[in-house]
């Protein structure tokens, strides 16, 4: 089969590989219809993953049909359509058991496309998969699910739900990326708060924000961003503030911005030092939460989707077959010329 592969950081290949076949009694082989490119893969490819071997398929999201189950499966069968989540999760260590699967004690937590092989191929192995994939209705369509593999679990989870987004809330997004964008979504469609403030340097972006439920969108270019802000809050700053890039300069945009009493939630994935001036920070009152996603909203979102409460459609914005993913990662890797948000990856006919 075909897949995409690391071969060391600047390197990547659409390459022959073995097919995945079972290799404990709870994995199901998959044959992908749909995935996608995130971030992180690109974070592998750059050499921000160290751990990530040699040789491993890129890919974390998925949507595709079961070819084969293990022995002890119990939730899908052979023909199921599944959303693959991002996170494996064995459902009964004491983490997975406490909702914090990221850090699984039996082998799972974020393995696909960065310790076992991921989701840009033609077929995946999905270990633990009673617990880390779910069968799709036929009525939602794969796409549409495909981003609740990921994207969608981690701004609601790492920003909204950290975050205690709640009505009434006046919420800035600083980075309005595909995860910020998902913030976004699931605050507007969820929680309800009473203002949305999107903060990016794309236009583009900030228009894609305000169509997914933002009621304010200010250019992080303009040099009086902060205080466009503070205008919209009475002079306080706001009562959440989602940093969601990963940057030394977005983290103090985002602390900039949040009033006392207030709360930043880091979902942005950092791969530098940040400066965190504590000594004015504790004077604040202010509560900062970080974290890698779960993905344990994974079923609330897909209910919310199924009942037509969520849209995913608009995040994506590029669709290709799997055979032109080089292509397709230029545009993904290149947002900011090709107006990219997600790029589709879809089964060659």
């Amino acid at each position: 089969m075909k897949a995409l592969t690391y071969h060391g950081p600047g390197i990547k290949a659409w390459e022959d590989v073995p097919a995945p076949t079972i290799t404990d009694p709870g994995d199901i082989i998959v044959k992908t219809l749909a995935t996608t490119i995130c971030g992180t893969d690109l974070g592998i490819l750059h050499g921000k993953v160290p751990d990530t071997p040699l040789g491993t398929t890129f890919g974390h999201e998925s949507v595709g049909i079961v070819t084969e189950v293990g022995s002890q499966v119990t939730k899908h069968q052979v023909g199921d359509r599944v959303l693959v989540s991002c996170i494996s999760s064995c459902g009964n260590c004491s983490y997975c058991s406490s909702g914090v699967a990221a850090h699984c004690q039996a082998g799972g937590g974020w393995i696909l496309g960065h310790h076992i092989n991921g989701t840009i191929a033609e077929y995946v192995r999905v270990p633990f998969a009673d617990k880390s994939a779910y069968t799709l209705p036929e009525h939602v369509a794969s796409d549409e699910a495909l981003m609740l593999s990921d994207i969608f679990p981690t701004g609601y989870e790492i920003g909204v739900l950290k975050g205690t987004v709640k009505q009434g809330d006046v919420v800035a997004v600083v980075g309005a990326g595909p995860v910020g964008l998902s913030a976004i979504a699931t605050a507007a469609a969820l929680k309800k708060p009473a203002a949305i403030i999107a903060i990016d340097l794309d236009p583009n972006r900030l228009n894609k924000a305000k169509a997914l439920g933002a009621t304010h969108g200010i250019s992080a270019s303009e040099g009086d961003w902060k205080e466009q802000v503070l205008a919209l809050t009475d002079g306080l700053g706001v009562d959440v503030a989602l940093e969601a890039v990963g940057l030394p300069q977005t983290w103090d945009t985002a602390l900039a911005l949040v009033r006392p009493g207030g709360h930043l939630a880091v979902i942005g994935v950092h791969g530098k030092p940040v400066n965190f001036p504590l000594e004015e920070c504790w004077i604040r009152n202010l509560t900062i939460t970080t974290g890698l996603v779960s993905a344990v909203s994974t079923p609330e979102l897909l209910g919310k989707l199924v009942a037509g409460q969520l849209d995913t459609s608009a995040m994506i914005t590029h669709r290709f077959s799997l055979s032109q993913i080089d292509a397709a990662w230029d545009v993904f890797e290149n947002a900011a010329a090709s107006g990219s948000i997600k790029v589709l990856l879809e089964a060659d006919a």
